[in-house]
C-alpha cells in the first residue's frame, strides 16, 4: 500500500481530526490515519506483547521453593507445613494443567491441623494471594444438610464465584478453605432418634463437592429458589483446604502409641510425650470422628506446632505486615510516633502465651494496650505530644498518658 502525507483525505478516518488539527496525516485509498492515533496504537501494541509481572506467579510455572520463600515473609516457623503445602499446590496445579489425556491425576485436598492462632488460614489465604487465584473461607460450624437451618456446603462455592467477581473459569480453578474442620466430626456412637445435620451429615454432604462435581449455585448471592437463575459450577479443579484444630487428638495418638494403663503401675511415659512427637495418621482422624470417605478425599494432611515464644516476638516485629507495623501506621496517621520497649514486647508476647490464643493473641494484646492513647490520639495532638513509647508499666496497666506540670 502507497501511503503518502496530507494528500487527498482532510481529516483522521479514526478520531475525525482535521488535517490542521494534527501534526501529521497519512492517507492512502481514500483513507487518513493522524501521528495522534499512530502513536496510540502502538503505545496499545506494546501493551499487549509486553510480559506480565505474574509470570512467575502464575500456576503454570511454579516452583515450590519460590511459593515457599513467598510464605517465609509471612508465616513463622511451621517449616513441614509450608514444605508440604508448597509441594502440594504445585502437584495440583500440574494436575489441572495435564494435556496427556491418557493420564489421570488423582485429586490430592489438603488437611491441616493445629492449635488456634497457629497460621492454617493464614496459609491457605498467602497461597491464594502468591498465585492471584479466587479464594473463599467457609467456617464448617455454619454448615448443614441441604434442607435444613444454616448454609448448604454449595454456599462455599458461591462464596469462591463472588470473589471472582463471577468468572466462572477462574472459580473452577480457585481455592477454598474450610475452617473448623473438626467442628463436624460425628457426634456421640450412642444411638439417637434425631439426624446429625451438622456433623456427619455435612461430611457426606462435602464429599462430592471436594471429590469434583458439578454443582448448581444461585447466580445472585442468596440461597437458593426455585425460580431463581442458577450457574453450574465444576468443582473438579477447584482445590479444598480444610483446617481445624481438633482439640484432644493427642490423646487418642498418644493411646494408639503407648496403649492405656490404669493404676499404681501404669505406665507415666505417656505424659513426657510432646507435641512434637505427634504424628497424625488416618486412623486417628476416624476415631475423633471423621468418616473414613472424608478423610480419603483429603490425602494430603499435616499437623502445625504449637507457636513457641520466639517464634510470636517475630509475628511482632519481623514479618511482613507485621503487628507493631500496622499500629504504628495508624497512629502516624495523627503524627504520633509508636514504639515499644523489648521488655514491654517480651511481656505482652508473655501474656499470650498464657491466654494460649497463638498469633491471633497478640493483635487483642496490643489493641488492650493500644486503646487508651487511641482514643486520646487527638488530644496528644492538641499537648504536642508526638512520640509514644510503650514500656512494662503501660502494658500491665494501660492508661492514657497524663497531663505534664
Amino acid at each position: 500500500m502507497n501511503a503518502q502525507v496530507t494528500d487527498g483525505v482532510n481529516y483522521c478516518s479514526f478520531c475525525y481530526k482535521t488535517r490542521e488539527a494534527v501534526a501529521k496525516l497519512i492517507v492512502s485509498d481514500n483513507v487518513g490515519i493522524c501521528n495522534e492515533c499512530v502513536d496510540s496504537c502502538v503505545q496499545l501494541l506494546n501493551n499487549e506483547t509486553e510480559p506480565s509481572n505474574s509470570t512467575n506467579n502464575s500456576p503454570t510455572s511454579l516452583d515450590p521453593r519460590q511459593l515457599k520463600d513467598y510464605l517465609d515473609k509471612f508465616i513463622v516457623g511451621q517449616e513441614i507445613a509450608k514444605i508440604m503445602l508448597s509441594v502440594a499446590i504445585v502437584n495440583h496445579y500440574k494436575r489441572i494443567n495435564n494435556k496427556d489425556k491418557k493420564r489421570t491425576i488423582s485429586k490430592a485436598n489438603i488437611l491441616m491441623l493445629g492449635p488456634t492462632g497457629s497460621g492454617k488460614t493464614l496459609l491457605a489465604k498467602t497461597v491464594a494471594e502468591y498465585l492471584d487465584v479466587p479464594f473463599a473461607i467457609g467456617d464448617a460450624t455454619s454448615l448443614t444438610e441441604s434442607g435444613y437451618v444454616g448454609d448448604d456446603v454449595e454456599s462455599l462455592i458461591s462464596r469462591l464465584l463472588q470473589n471472582a467477581d463471577g468468572n466462572i473459569e477462574k472459580t473452577q480453578k480457585g481455592i477454598v478453605f474450610i475452617d473448623e474442620i473438626d467442628k463436624i466430626s460425628r457426634k456421640s456412637e450412642s444411638a439417637s432418634i434425631t439426624r446429625d445435620v451438622s456433623g456427619e451429615g455435612v461430611q457426606q454432604a462435602l464429599l462430592k463437592l471436594v471429590e469434583g462435581t458439578k454443582c448448581r449455585i444461585p447466580a445472585l448471592p442468596g440461597r437458593k429458589h426455585p425460580a431463581g437463575e442458577m450457574i453450574e459450577i465444576d468443582t473438579t479443579d477447584i482445590l479444598f483446604i480444610a483446617g481445624g484444630a481438633f482439640v484432644g487428638i493427642e490423646n487418642i495418638v498418644k493411646t494408639r502409641k503407648y496403649g492405656t494403663s490404669i493404676g499404681f503401675s501404669a505406665d507415666m511415659s505417656t505424659e513426657l510425650v510432646n507435641d512434637t512427637d505427634i504424628a497424625v495418621i488416618p486412623e486417628d482422624l476416624i476415631k475423633y470422628g471423621m468418616i473414613p470417605e472424608f478423610v480419603g478425599r483429603f490425602p494430603n494432611w499435616v499437623t502445625l506446632q504449637k507457636l513457641s515464644r520466639h517464634d510470636l516476638i517475630k509475628i511482632l516485629t519481623e514479618v511482613k505486615n507485621n503487628y507493631i507495623e500496622q499500629y504504628h501506621w495508624l497512629l502516624a496517621q495523627d503524627n504520633i510516633d509508636l514504639n515499644f520497649t523489648d521488655s514491654a514486647i517480651e511481656l505482652i508476647v508473655e501474656k499470650t502465651l498464657n491466654n494460649n490464643t497463638g498469633a491471633r493473641g497478640l493483635q487483642s494484646e496490643i489493641e488492650r494496650v493500644l486503646i487508651p492513647h487511641m482514643f486520646m490520639a487527638h488530644d496528644y495532638q492538641n499537648r504536642k505530644i508526638k512520640s509514644l513509647i510503650i514500656d512494662d508499666q503501660l502494658v500491665n496497666n494501660p492508661q492514657p498518658l497524663k497531663e505534664t506540670m
